[in-house]
């Protein structure tokens, strides 16, 4: 019954690729390792095989540990809606909505969810190994904190830095963690982690060996950048990260509009690891009228993004590109402004407004979450996806496409991961490539999605075997 906390000196350090490359490690070694995060705040979500709703990232580490993904291994997950309010889900299920003012008073119910799962998945796994959020150092909310060191602390978890070495100043960084948190915290760090690292390490070495000297805590390793590890982030700052592959025949350039409050981003992650696909983040109306495809994602606030689509002028360009017949997915949130009426009592308590009009359907948001796993098939080929909505559309016509409807070249779907079927993406991209008179084509030998998703875990686990004392971070962790 051992653990291991991993926690980063910012958002976006990679702690969430880390843990799983650490589980995938380990669970090569025989060692039976469940990943966790007591806390999550992501609108990047999955829909488990029991029905519970988790963190993207907290999927693929299961995924990494061999372990059934479940509402256990993220017992609460925060989805905000606004800068000042969240969605709650507690162990997988919808727990009612969490205000700014609540943040720092109005947890305890949920750090004792948190505690009371970490006691129940240590008991059946020989290690833990739990994910931290943002940075640990945040002075001004360890009071309640339950995912940090207040997990640590009430666990007696060593604590693993991880710094992010790309962002600059990563020395004085972890230095600052273990200087300004408190005598008690700071006894259960146990070492740090160099993450993202491009050059000549000798470089860095004397900075380290500083480092260590100052503080005490050894280097467990320096984690060099990965370019190809990018699949199922937590944060819509994937983006950033999407490639841009060689391969197929031809390219087809996909636009993405990047919504504020973009919501499962990973829906992307399959056409962009598509060999031959550009696909990239705009706002731009210019972009809309010139990309071969216009992706307009889920969203967490439907009619607040709608409405940011409009005074950008996208909403315009959209609707130009329809007329023309330039195709347009929409997905989830992106399908719901599609249509030509948005009725919402829940979300934003705004009542009905007027969506973009381009599909014949309307949408009603109910106060129950529909949370699902539904299958189906497109010319057939078999298509498997996940629901997460409030937002129920009722199409008046069109032809039915994965219970959304198509009208021209304009396609709406509820259904997210529907494109990680390899298949179904291959032959609708092409179907699309052809309507647009590009000469694209699936490259005949590229991996299917999720053999890409199992090479990148195997590609980080055999990374941390290299350029990290895994027998020491194991050991820390079982003792």
């Amino acid at each position: 019954m051992a653990g291991i906390l991993v926690a980063g000196t910012s958002s976006d350090a990679g702690k969430s690729l880390i843990v799983a490359g650490l589980c995938r490690a380990f669970a090569r070694r025989g060692v039976r390792v469940a990943p966790f995060k007591a806390q999550n705040m992501s609108n990047n979500s999955m829909v488990c095989p029991d029905g519970s709703e988790i963190g993207r990232a907290q999927y693929l580490q299961a995924l990494a540990a061999g372990v059934e993904p479940s509402g256990v291994l993220n017992p609460v997950l925060l989805k905000p809606a606004t800068d000042r309010r969240a969605f709650i889900v507690l162990r997988g299920q919808p727990d009612g909505v969490l205000e700014a003012g609540q943040y720092t008073n109005g947890r305890a119910r949920l750090a004792e969810t948190a505690f009371a799962t970490y006691r129940e998945l240590r008991a059946n796994h020989d290690v833990v190994v739990a994910e931290g959020a943002g940075s640990p150092a945040e002075i001004n909310l360890r009071a309640g904190d339950y995912v940090n060191f207040g997990l640590a602390r009430r666990f007696g978890l060593p604590v693993l830095l991880l710094g992010d070495i790309d962002r600059g100043g990563v020395l004085a960084s972890i230095f600052g963690h273990w200087a300004i948190v408190d005598d008690a915290d700071r006894a259960l760090l146990a070492g740090y982690l160099i993450n993202k690292f491009r050059g000549d390490q000798s470089v860095l070495d004397p900075g380290l060996r500083e480092l260590t000297a100052r503080t005490g805590l050894p280097c467990f390793g320096v984690v060099p950048w990965l370019d190809q590890v990018w699949l199922d982030s937590e944060d819509a700052l994937a983006f950033a990260r999407w490639p841009r592959l060689p391969g197929g025949t031809g390219t087809l350039r996909v636009a993405a509009i990047r919504f504020p409050r973009i919501s499962n981003a990973t829906d992307l992650d399959a056409l962009a690891a598509e060999p031959g696909l550009d696909v990239f983040p705009t706002a731009s109306p210019s972009d809309v009228a010139g990309a071969d495809l216009v992706v307009l994602p889920g969203s967490r606030s439907t009619l607040a993004d709608l409405d940011w689509v409009r005074r950008l002028g996208l909403a315009d360009a959209l609707a130009r590109r329809a007329a023309s017949g330039g195709p347009i997915l929409g997905i989830c949130g992106g399908y719901q402004m599609l249509t030509e009426l948005i009725d919402d009592p829940i979300e934003s308590v705004r009542g009905a407004e007027p969506g973009l009009g381009l599909l014949p359907a309307r949408v009603r948001f109910g106060a129950e979450k529909v949370l699902a796993r539904p299958s189906g098939s497109w010319h057939g080929h078999p298509v498997t996806g996940y629901e997460i909505h409030h937002g129920v559309v009722d199409a008046t016509g069109g032809e039915a496409f994965l219970d959304g409807i198509r009208v021209g070249n304009t396609w709406g779907t509820i259904w997210h991961g529907a494109f990680e079927n390899d298949a179904f993406r291959r032959a609708w991209l092409t179907d699309l490539a052809a309507s647009v008179g590009s000469s694209w084509r699936p490259a005949p030998d590229a991996p299917g999605f999720a053999e890409r998703r199992t090479q990148m875990l195997d590609q980080l686990a055999d990374t941390l075997e290299q350029h990290t004392d895994l027998d020491a971070i194991l050991d820390l962790a079982q003792h």
